[in-house]
């Protein structure tokens, strides 16, 4: 099988390199105050449209023929994310994923999540370990994925569409990965920062925006029924 997966790395060095991540400021003046792939999706109206566009085909959206579900293509970002040093789309996506999981009741999110993030495949099954290698070798070399890594996918249950959206994951998320990195964008140093958006993301997709904060409660007209205190 072709080359290209990555370095394994403990996870427990991947907060303090996220840590390090999180303390870097932009280097490109002009820049939209937002975190992450947003900086660059409100650079253009068009941008921000196409952007989310090209995430909801790839990650949300039915694909002909695939057998991916919406969960596993978050899961195949969150690795090439993980493999490019990504913190802002590896946690994010990671947390996109999370959602999906928890919503079909399965419990073995983190441990999933944190074999990526480490650069690993343990607990996934074969098809998606195969499909993790394709997306992982596109990642790093296009060139040098090989038809013996697609013929081992489709040996474990892939289908073509399954490892055709590998590689355009593979592909598109390594250019949200510069994108971000590129530009310096702000990072959290928190994978606890994602949660609301994946909730919103597992519910809407994409190209939905971010739900607005709901307003702060008027207070109360001074004597109008008594005052009440928070405890």
């Amino acid at each position: 099988m072709a080359g290209g997966a990555g370095i394994i790395r403990p996870s427990m060095t991947r907060q303090d390199e996220r840590l390090r991540r999180a303390m870097q400021t932009p280097i490109v003046g002009g820049l939209p105050d937002v975190p992450g792939i947003g900086a660059a999706m409100r650079l253009t109206p068009n941008l921000g449209l196409h952007l989310r566009g090209l995430a909801d085909e790839l990650l949300v959206n039915d694909f002909p023929g695939a057998t991916l579900s919406r969960d596993e293509r978050e899961l195949l970002a969150t690795a090439v994310s993980a493999a490019n040093d990504c913190f802002f789309c590896m946690d994010s996506h990671a947390a996109h994923a999370t959602a999906l999981l928890e919503r079909h009741g399965r419990t073995d999110a983190l441990t999933l999540t944190d074999a990526l993030k480490a650069g690993g495949s343990d607990g996934f099954d074969p098809k998606m370990r195969a499909l993790l290698q394709i997306a992982r070798t596109v990642r790093g070399s296009a060139l040098s994925l090989g038809p013996d890594d697609v013929e081992a996918a489709v040996a474990a249950g892939a289908s073509d569409a399954d490892v055709q959206l590998a590689i355009l994951i593979a592909a598109a998320f390594s250019m949200y990965n510069r994108m971000v990195d590129g530009l310096r964008a702000r990072t959290p140093g928190s994978t606890e920062a994602y949660r609301q958006r994946a909730e919103e993301i597992a519910e809407r997709g994409y190209s939905a925006p971010p739900a607005a904060p709901a307003p702060a409660a008027a207070p109360a007209p001074a004597g109008a029924g008594g005052s009440r205190r928070e405890g």
